[in-house]
């Protein structure tokens, strides 16, 4: 057994909601299986789903075995957990794909492959469940939960109270599918804990009552506070949507960039929660913090760990430099080694402009004055040129009449052109 105490080390990160009781001696008594949910509606995790995989990945080092379970059959019914509205249903080689894919992200933060007795270990719910019959299932599962038992559920009473269009049949059943779960690894895997966001209480809690009812079994439940903004706002939203993992989805820079800009009160309690950073260290980079807020040194920490842990020390690496070519004194090579993705996006709000590739050849000045309109005049442009406030890709331009050619181009088709500290225009040549 590992030396750290699962229920100690996510008490001081803030990350347990509820334990139900038995939980902590269950857990200092020997190695113990625990399970968390992941719904596998797209085929890439988002920073939503981090606390949750988080836990997983405390409770393995604390010595313990987690099993990741994809819901490929409760993906089909949809949760009505904080839902007012009912979701899409997917088929099964959607299901599948997406499972391949989140397997791959987890293997990044979890041991799936070692033989050690804790390794982790991915099911799919739609295995067991696809060859149970409706009769099977309301005889043999059904018949253990009553419906006043199903009712007094929060998630429950919420959509019946009028909170969105109701609540369908199929929807209702999720609870005991869920349940079932829990029953079947019990059995199957020696399952003792489900582990979840506080909004799943009502779900675990069925699954302990099926498992007391039908086995005469002891099983667990520990629960996460649901990670929400310092202002109460949604956790893990932007206005361009989801942060997701994938990198197809959200670069390494914007992801970056998600948790460098967050406000200092959330900075505090997400290092604890996103990061593996000992309470020793944590403690002494807010301290560092308190004494020096601008320097935003807990965001930048933060911002290190994740975007490593998640893309790679490469990617983190890149990410910081582009970042730097905005906000600070970075060169023309760090402006050439930029991917086309990433330069859009450090250059999202600035002015931009389109010129045709066969004005190439083209004097400065021209640019800047007449193919463009970064500049009113010649007259101004030639005297910024002489001050020494212009550059073309990070460098200064001292003569005005210099042609810009293909050399200049940044990722085949882009030049950027800087009026003064501040001024950003992107030119694209097409």
């Amino acid at each position: 057994m590992a030396t750290k105490n699962f229920i100690e080390e996510l008490e001081w990160r803030g990350m347990i909601h509820t334990i139900m009781p038995g939980a902590k001696e269950q857990l200092e008594k020997e190695m113990t299986t625990a399970y968390l949910g992941i719904d596998p509606t797209a085929d890439s995790l988002h920073i939503g789903h981090l606390v949750g995989v988080m836990i997983l990945k405390h409770f393995q080092l604390c010595g313990h075995r987690p099993l990741a379970l994809v819901g490929g059959a409760t993906g089909m019914i949809g949760d009505p957990s904080g839902k007012s509205q009912e979701r899409n249903l997917l088929d099964e080689a959607t299901l599948r794909h997406n499972q391949e894919a989140i397997k791959r992200q987890l293997s990044k933060l979890l041991d799936f492959d070692s033989d050690a007795p804790n390794a982790a270990k991915m099911v799919n719910n739609y295995d067991w469940m696809k060859d149970f019959t409706f009769l099977d299932f309301i005889r043999d599962i059904g018949k253990l939960i009553t419906v006043n038992y199903m009712m007094a559920k929060d998630s429950v009473k919420k959509r019946f109270n009028g909170e969105g269009d109701g609540m369908s049949f199929t929807e209702f059943t999720y609870q005991l599918v869920q349940g079932y779960d829990f029953l079947y690894l019990y059995q199957h895997e020696g399952c003792r804990i489900q582990l979840g966001g506080s909004d799943q209480w009502g779900n675990i809690t069925t699954g302990t009552e099926l498992i007391r009812r039908k086995l005469d079994g002891e099983a667990y439940a520990i629960t996460c506070p649901l990670i929400t903004k310092a202002d109460g706002t949604k956790f893990g939203k932007t206005e361009s949507g989801n942060v997701w993992l994938d990198p197809r989805y959200t670069s390494p820079y914007k992801f970056y960039q998600f948790w460098l800009n967050v406000s200092d009160d959330d900075a505090k309690r997400y290092i604890r929660i996103f990061t593996l950073l000992d309470r020793e260290t944590i403690e002494r980079l807010t301290a560092e913090h308190d004494a020096a807020p601008h320097l935003r040194t807990l965001q930048k920490r933060l911002a290190e760990e994740i975007t490593t842990m998640i893309h790679s020390r490469e990617e983190y690496e890149k990410a910081v430099e582009a970042s730097q070519i905005l906000f600070g004194g970075a060169t023309s090579e760090a402006l050439h080694r930029l991917d086309e993705q990433t330069l859009l996006q450090v250059f999202e709000g600035v002015p931009q402009f389109t010129v045709a590739r066969t004005d190439l050849g083209m004097t400065l000045l021209d640019l800047c004055a007449e193919k463009t309109q970064i500049f009113p005049s010649k007259g101004e442009c030639r005297k910024m040129v002489q001050g020494g406030g212009v550059a073309l890709n990070k460098e200064k331009i001292a003569d005005p009449m210099r042609a810009v050619t293909d050399d200049d181009l940044i990722a085949g088709k882009y030049l950027l052109v800087q009026r003064g500290k501040k001024n950003y225009y992107l030119v694209t040549v097409e």
